[in-house]
């Protein structure tokens, strides 16, 4: 098995990172081997954030690369493992026979500019456009026809486990990464007797399309894939869609998805 650390700068990340190199020099074993450049296997040690730096980092070698996240503060959505367990998940890696595998669902995104290029980018939690000031002005197409047109702050398409992130703070629902679906949500939308959208989020399928056409006027948006964000004023359409590519975490203690939901957002005592 070829292993790459990513890690944040965090002191206890660091901590973390040297304390796994230590225990599994002296397990002295030739199954594992470092790899940065093409690993078969990536550690995130930090918190979700380093995980998304992660996603990024390997985002060319999706098919080939299984994630592991390794929490150094709370438990996060993307985490099975916590700092002090250094020991079993070395274990685990160890008598990794099967390279068991679970698969959520990416986001892919296509940038028009008005000069003609074009981007693909894959996102693991969301894509945002926004306007920095003033009135966001798109019109809105699922399959090619016309759904509305929005006049607002932006637009967020998440992924079921970014659901969790930016789209439930601005009132989406919570998707399990079981459903092959997207979601289109409204960031401060206006609605009136002239200006009229749907007003609640929309659950697209992966064998749709939607695309936002932006009001050509001239005017800066800000555009954010997960962590990474630019800001551009000549943008012509974005599409989104459900990537066929899935991000792969392996499954040695895969966390249930509603457990982890109702950990982070509730708590462990229900009274």
């Amino acid at each position: 098995m070829k292993l790459a650390i990513y890690s944040n700068n965090g002191a206890q990340s660091k901590a973390v990172v040297a304390l796994f190199k230590e225990k599994l020099a002296a397990r002295n074993t030739d199954k594992i081997v470092f790899d940065d450049e093409h690993p078969d296997v990536v550690i995130s040690v930090g918190g979700d954030g380093t995980l998304l730096g992660a996603f990024h980092h390997y985002a060319d070698q999706l098919a080939f690369v299984r994630f592991i996240g390794v929490h150094t503060g709370h438990l996060g959505f993307y985490a099975d493992w916590q700092h002090f367990e250094i020991d079993e998940l070395i274990d685990s890696l160890v008598n990794d026979e099967d390279a068991r595998t679970v698969k959520y669902p990416l986001l892919e995104a296509h940038v028009r500019y008005t000069d003609g290029r074009e981007e693909r980018v894959l996102a693991l939690n969301e894509a945002a456009i926004k306007r920095p000031l003033g009135t966001l002005v798109a019109d809105v197409y699922i399959q090619g026809e016309l759904f509305e047109r929005f006049r607002g702050d932006g637009l967020t398409a998440s992924t079921p486990t970014g659901s969790t992130a930016y789209n439930k703070a601005i009132g989406g629902a919570v998707m399990h990464p079981s459903l092959d679906a997207i979601q289109l949500a409204e960031i401060a939308s206006i609605n009136s007797r002239v200006f009229r959208t749907l007003g609640s989020p929309l659950i697209i399928g992966n064998h749709e399309v939607i695309r936002v056409q932006l009001e050509n006027d001239g005017a800066a948006v800000t555009l954010s894939f997960d962590h990474l964000s630019k800001i551009a004023s000549n943008i012509d359409w974005i599409e989104f869609r459900v990537s066929k590519t899935k991000i792969q975490f392996a499954e040695y203690r895969h966390m249930h998805f509603w457990h982890r939901v109702q950990s982070s957002f509730i708590g462990t005592e229900v009274k």
